[in-house]
């Protein structure tokens, strides 16, 4: 009996050496396993490092190219602005150049004190303003102070120049004071 408990045990410790050389296989498998996924979540790691790291560049490139283009903008802006103004100024120019014609064809000139006979020792020689100039400051008046845009009617202002203003249109008196007119806003 001893011979057969002894070969039991024999067998058992035999089954338990293959179980043991087995599991150490099965051991050095799930270590080989994690070493593996180790070395890829090394490599994930990495990758996601390297993502990031683009990500962020990509980023601040877009955020580069928005400051840009808002500066591109704003540049472009004010260069559109700044064509329109000098357009602008090239056509007023035209405007006056037009206008200064039409008045010298058209409009007579206000005579001169000289060409009028002698008057006596009180009466005042009075040079009398062109109607390019009475128009002339009555738009400098109004772009200059738009809040008081009357001029004052001074003895070197032609009495029919005012008059002609006044009965087209084209200038409106004072409500209070009559020597003053200012420019009527056009449509």
């Amino acid at each position: 009996m001893l011979l057969i408990l002894l070969l039991f045990f024999l067998f058992v410790c035999f089954q338990m050496i293959k179980l043991c050389s087995q599991l150490e296989m099965i051991v050095l498998c799930y270590e080989a396993k994690r070493d593996k996924l180790k070395e890829t979540k090394e490599l994930e790691q990495k990758w996601l490092e390297e993502k990031k790291q683009m990500l962020e560049a990509a980023t601040d490139h877009v955020e580069r190219l928005q400051m840009e283009r808002e500066k591109l903008s704003e540049h472009s802006i004010f260069k559109e602005t700044k064509d329109k103004i000098q357009k602008m100024k090239l056509y007023q120019d035209r405007l006056m150049e037009s206008l200064g014609e039409i008045l010298e064809k058209h409009v007579p000139a206000p005579p001169r004190t000289e060409d009028k006979k002698k008057h006596s020792a009180q009466d005042v020689h009075v040079e009398f303003i062109s109607l390019n100039e009475i128009l002339e400051l009555l738009m400098n008046k109004l772009l200059t102070t738009p809040h008081d845009p009357y001029v004052d009617i001074d003895a070197t202002f032609w009495p029919p120049y005012v008059e002609m203003l006044l009965r087209y249109g084209v200038a409106i008196r004072h409500q209070e004071n009559n020597f003053k007119i200012r420019l009527e806003p056009f449509c």
